[in-house]
């Protein structure tokens, strides 16, 4: 290292902190730091130091190493949170609350990299106890618990005003949007939101709170709502039509949802009233009564797997019937293993039923017993059930069986003529893209999707901070990755244009395959998820150097980059300071 002079014709010179490295057979220079505000004595005093140039007799000036914080990742991640401009979209208007924006931009970078607990948060911001170079970076010096809480309910307070803003950069008239919805247990019973209700998670008699996200047809998270637990998919449905028509006052917008959401009473009562558009899939009782009535024909199947078709049931609509033969054997194995299990349980009764010491009798009693046993299964359809006081007997209804069957591997897509769809293709990718492009990330998801857990057990006190704690983290999830050195699939146009068909199962490219099967990238780097690639720039540090000890004459000096450092962000077209 060493410290250059630069001339700077008229206005006073600039000094930097440099380093010489040799490239390629050329002698090059990196800048470390810019010293050019230090006073000119102790500029000289660093530059005999880095000379070794002190006479014996002199005292000689040591270079100390005051802290070292993890860097590289906050940077990577403050660095795309900035590119992307939230936080000109948090500080918008709100100059007198700087504090709170910067409480906020920590608050989304930390779930982005180390979900935790507000307290443990404030101890990870906190100049003094800080594992991160975060709060130094935001100069928040010391935070407490409650001061985040409290910058949560101001955030919770600028929700309106931050959405619509997202809203005005994202959507336009006539543009798609996706709609879904998730759930999240809660630890406690403090938040009026958490509720009882159907729980995706799989926890069973854990209270949960129900989430709308809208994004744009790329996926881009453009506003959240927060539910009571027990809200039903459907019913969530009228708020985002209120929202997109009078908040955002778009006129005409294609909303594009799932069968469990877009239902034909929220066709009838909230989208045809409002003038909005949609795509959706039909339920299978409909596929059903399609095919019963003729306008469905297996036929159509034999030499293509997607179909337009009409009804009088659907007037001014389109329909997409589209058969998936991998579906149809999924299926098929499916109901064949859950027949055979529910058979296994029915025996068992009907053994108890026959038996000489101790038999189960009574009509009711026996009833009790298969009906736990259907109810398990979801089989009572195919199975004809023959109760008595003393006799229990049981058979496949083969006709039922075989009805179902036949559709086995059909479904559809059904859409408004208005959609925006310009194919059956388009409508079909359109609506089986919305469950990938709305999905929260998820903690099993391995490899880079899983970027901020926000289905894990949350604690907030009140129902007023749930939006925010679940809402804005969805920005970061969705920020450009450097894919190239990740197991993400970098190539999907070619994938997609390898697809033989759009009912095919999806395919990762030659290129993502490539690499996922070296571990390396085309040009030898080696291949990272997204956990590991965020630990690897986490080695990149910031570091308080002193000389002498003496924090007046202290800079910062980061290291030098790995190749893959250095790669990760070139393709993030951020540098590592921030």
């Amino acid at each position: 290292m060493h410290v250059d002079r630069i001339p700077n014709r008229t206005s006073p010179p600039a000094f930097l902190l440099r380093e010489t490295y040799r490239e390629d057979g050329k002698v090059k220079k990196r800048t470390l730091a810019n010293i050019s505000h230090w006073p000119a004595g102790k500029i000289e005093a660093l530059r005999r130091l880095l000379r070794d140039e002190y006479a014996p007799h002199e005292p000689r000036a040591d270079l100390k190493l005051m802290r070292s914080l993890p860097h590289g990742h906050v940077a990577a991640a403050l660095g795309m949170l900035r590119k992307l401009g939230l936080d000109d979209l948090l500080a918008e208007g709100q100059r007198q609350r700087a504090r709170m924006v910067a409480l906020i931009t920590a608050l989304v970078v930390v779930r982005l990299l180390d979900p935790a607990s507000k307290l443990t948060t404030a101890r990870l911001l906190d100049g003094t106890t800080a594992t991160s170079s975060l709060g130094t970076v935001l100069a928040l010096g010391k935070v407490d618990e409650q001061e985040l809480y409290d910058a949560l309910d101001w955030l919770f307070a600028q929700q309106e005003r931050i959405e619509t803003a997202l809203a005005r950069r994202h959507l336009s008239h006539g543009t798609l949007v996706l709609y879904d919805v998730s759930s999240t247990y809660f630890e406690g019973r403090t938040c009026e939101l958490a509720k009882f209700g159907h729980n995706r998670d799989g926890k069973s008699g854990k209270l949960q709170i129900v989430f709308g996200l809208l994004c744009t047809k790329d996926g881009c998270p453009v506003a959240i709502e927060v539910f009571d637990g027990n809200v039903a998919d459907p019913a969530t449905l009228a708020n985002q039509v209120k929202k997109l028509k009078e908040r955002f006052a778009l006129e005409r917008v294609v909303l594009v949802g799932d069968r469990g959401m877009i239902t034909e009473a929220r066709i009838e009562e909230v989208l045809k009233p409002a003038g909005l558009d949609w795509i959706t899939t039909l339920r299978a009782p409909a596929i059903r009564s399609l095919a019963e009535a003729g306008s469905l024909q297996l036929s159509l199947f034999d030499e293509r797997d997607l179909a337009t078709i009409t009804s009088p049931d659907y007037p001014g609509e389109r329909l997409i019937a589209c058969r998936n033969p991998l579906l149809a054997d999924e299926r098929a194995r499916k109901r064949e293993d859950l027949l055979v299990a529910t058979e296994k349980k029915l025996a068992a009764i009907a053994a108890r039923v026959h038996r000489a010491k101790k038999p189960l009798r009574g009509r009711d009693k026996i009833a009790l017993a298969i009906g736990r046993v259907i109810d398990k299964y979801k089989m009572a359809k195919h199975f004809d059930l023959n109760i008595t006081d003393d006799r229990f007997t049981f058979a496949r209804n083969t006709a039922k069986i075989d009805a179902e069957a036949a559709l086995d591997g059909v479904y559809g897509a059904h859409y408004c003529r208005r959609s925006g769809a310009r194919s059956n293709r388009d409508g079909h990718r359109l609506q089986t893209a919305l469950d990938r492009r709305t999905r929260l990330p998820q903690p099993q998801d391995g490899r880079s999707r899983g970027a901020a857990d926000l289905s894990s057990p949350r604690r907030p006190r009140t129902g007023p901070r749930v939006p925010m704690h679940a809402g804005l983290l969805r920005r970061m999830a969705h920020a450009p990755k450097a894919q190239t050195i990740l197991f993400d699939d970098h190539d999907k146009a070619a994938a997609d244009a390898a697809r033989p068909s759009v009912v095919a199962k999806a395919e990762r490219s030659e290129a993502a395959q490539r690499k996922a099967r070296n571990r390396c990238t085309d040009d030898g780097l080696p291949v990272h998820s997204f956990r590991s690639l965020l630990a690897d720039l986490a080695t990149v540090t910031r570091n308080l150097m002193a000389i002498n000890g003496a924090p007046e004459a202290s800079f910062v000096l980061y290291p030098q980059l790995t190749p893959v450092q250095d790669r990760a962000f070139q393709l993030l077209d951020l540098g590592v300071k921030v």
